[in-house]
C-alpha cells in the first residue's frame, strides 16, 4: 500500500469522526436554544422566584411592600436573558450530556462505559442540590446580613436620639422572634439636616449575587464527581488526597472568598461544604481503589494483603525498619 492510499484510509475515519462531531453539536445547541426559549417566555416568573429571598427579608425587616427598580430602558429585558441563559443550559444539559455520551462511548470499552455512565447521570443532580442549597440557605442569610446590617445602625441612633424606647427584652433584637420583624420598625422625627439612606434595589444588581450564588454552589457540588472520575482513571488516590488536605484547605478559603459575597457567614457555609464534599470525595476514591483491588486479586495481579495503591516508599521505609530490627546488636 502507497504512503497516499495510508493517508486516504486514515483521513475517511477523521472525516466521520467530525460529521458526528457536528451533528452532536447541533442537537446539543438546538435543545438549549429551545430551553433558553422556554425559559425566557416564563422569564418574569423564574425572576420572581430568584429575588424570593430579598423579597422575604425585606418583609421580615418590615417593608410591607418590597419594590425593586431598573434605571435603564434595556435593563429588564437583558436580565431576562441573562436568566434565560443560565436557565437554557441548566434545563438542556441532560440533552448536551447524553449528547456527549453518544459521541465517546463508541471509543470506550466496556468498563469504561459502566465507569463513566454514572458520573453523567450524577452530574446534573448534584448541581440541581448545590443550586437549591445556594437559593433556600446561603442567598437568604447574605440578604439578611446585608439589609439587618444596614438597618443596625439607624436603630442604635434613633435610641440615642431618644426617637425610640430602649428594648427591654433581648429577644426584639432576634430576627422574627415573636413574629415581630429583625429591627422594630420606627418612624424617625423630620430633620432639616442629614440626608436620609434608604435601600432602593436594581433587579440586575440583586439578580447577579443571587445566580452567582447558585451557579458558584453548583460548580463547588461537582467536585466528588471530579475526584472521583480522576480516582477511576488513575489520576488521584486516596492517599494522595489526605496528603495535601491542608493546601486543600488553603485552595478552598480562596475559593470561598471570590465567589461569594464580602460577608463571613457565607463564605464559612461555602467552606464547611466544600471541605464536607472533599472529605466525602476522599472516601470515593477509597471506595474505587477497593475494587480496583478486588479485580486485580481475582486475576491473581496482587496478593490477598497487597494493594495496587501502596506507597513504594511506605514499603522500603518498612522494609529498611524490618531489617534494622534483625541485625545483632552489639
Amino acid at each position: 500500500m502507497s504512503t497516499q492510499d495510508e493517508m486516504d484510509g486514515s483521513a475517511a475515519p477523521l472525516i466521520e469522526h467530525l460529521t458526528e462531531l457536528r451533528q452532536r453539536l447541533i442537537y446539543s445547541v438546538g435543545a438549549f436554544l429551545v430551553a433558553m426559549v422556554l425559559c425566557f417566555s416564563f422569564g418574569s416568573m423564574l425572576l420572581d422566584f430568584l429575588l424570593g429571598p430579598i423579597e422575604k427579608t425585606m418583609r421580615s425587616l418590615g417593608n410591607e411592600n418590597p419594590v425593586m427598580q431598573y434605571t435603564a430602558p434595556q435593563e429588564y429585558f437583558f436580565t431576562l436573558i441573562r436568566i434565560s441563559v443560565v436557565g437554557g443550559l441548566t434545563l438542556s444539559f441532560p440533552v448536551i450530556a447524553y449528547q456527549l455520551w453518544r459521541f465517546v462511548a463508541p471509543g470506550l470499552y466496556k468498563n469504561e462505559k459502566n465507569a463513566f455512565l454514572p458520573f453523567i447521570i450524577s452530574s446534573p443532580v448534584l448541581f440541581v442540590i448545590g443550586a437549591a442549597f445556594a437559593h433556600y440557605v446561603v442567598v437568604p442569610l447574605a440578604m439578611a446580613f446585608f439589609l439587618g446590617f444596614a438597618d443596625l445602625p439607624s436603630f442604635v441612633s434613633a435610641i440615642m436620639a431618644d426617637a425610640v424606647a430602649p428594648p427591654t427584652d433581648g429577644a426584639l433584637l432576634l430576627p422574627g422572634s415573636g413574629g415581630t420583624s429583625a429591627m422594630p420598625a420606627f418612624a424617625a422625627p423630620p430633620s432639616d439636616s442629614g440626608v436620609d439612606i434608604v435601600f432602593n434595589g436594581k433587579v440586575n444588581e440583586t439578580l447577579d449575587i443571587t445566580l452567582k450564588m447558585i451557579v458558584a454552589f453548583g460548580i463547588c457540588f461537582q467536585l466528588p464527581v471530579l475526584l472521583t472520575l480522576m480516582g477511576t482513571a488513575g489520576l488521584a488516590s486516596s492517599r494522595g488526597l489526605r496528603n495535601v488536605r491542608k493546601y486543600a484547605i488553603v485552595g478552598i478559603l480562596v475559593v470561598a472568598a471570590l465567589v461569594t459575597p464580602p460577608d463571613v457567614t457565607t463564605q464559612l457555609i461555602l467552606f464547611v461544604v466544600v471541605f464536607g464534599l472533599y472529605e466525602i470525595s476522599i472516601h470515593l476514591v477509597a471506595g474505587v481503589e477497593r475494587r480496583k483491588d478486588k479485580a486485580a486479586r481475582a486475576e491473581g495481579i496482587i496478593g490477598e494483603d497487597e494493594s495496587l495503591f501502596d506507597d513504594i516508599d511506605d514499603d522500603e521505609e518498612e522494609s529498611d525498619l524490618a531489617d534494622a530490627a534483625d541485625e545483632p546488636k552489639p
